[in-house]
Parts: C-alpha cells; structure tokens; sequence
C-alpha cells in the first residue's frame, strides 16, 4: 500500500522518517480557546463569527489573546476538545 499526500502524489521518505521522531514526544489535547468579554459574558466576535483558537497549547493561546486587554473587561476559556490522549 502507498500512502499518498494531499496533492495525491506518493508520500515521500521523510514523511515516514519525521513521523518516526515524532512518536517519541507526549501528546497533549487539542483544545478549544475563546475570548469573552465579561460586560456581556459573550464571546468576542470579528465580522460575526465567534474568536475560538485551536490549540494544543492553551496557556500559550490565553497570554496571547489577553495581552493588552484589561483583565477586568476580558476572560479566555479553555474547553478541551475529544478523549484523553496518554503521552
């Protein structure tokens, strides 16, 4: 069986290779990050839509949405998002 990419060409050697070194490092959830204006305790929103940031680093995620805010005014929460992954 060969795997192919998204481009539908045969995977190359250090697809493989690169997954081999990856296997080693711990796993961490994916998660959901969203900013909520406290006034409300609605989300901030950009042309309409919900600000949700996906992430497998969520402390990373909130210092980066909160810099320059008034903590008083704004919040992040973090939703964890699937099953529980052992490292």
């Amino acid at each position: 069986m060969i795997a192919t990419n998204a481009y539908g060409s045969p995977a190359s050697g250090w697809i493989g290779t690169l997954a081999g070194i990856m296997t080693g490092m711990p796993k961490s959830r994916t998660c959901a990050v969203r900013l909520i204006d406290r006034r409300t305790g609605r989300p901030h929103r950009i042309n309409g839509a919900p600000l949700v940031v996906f992430t497998r680093q969520p402390h990373l995620a909130v210092a980066e949405l909160l810099r320059g805010r008034d903590p008083a005014l704004w919040e992040a929460r973090i939703e964890p998002l699937g099953d529980e992954v052992s490292p």
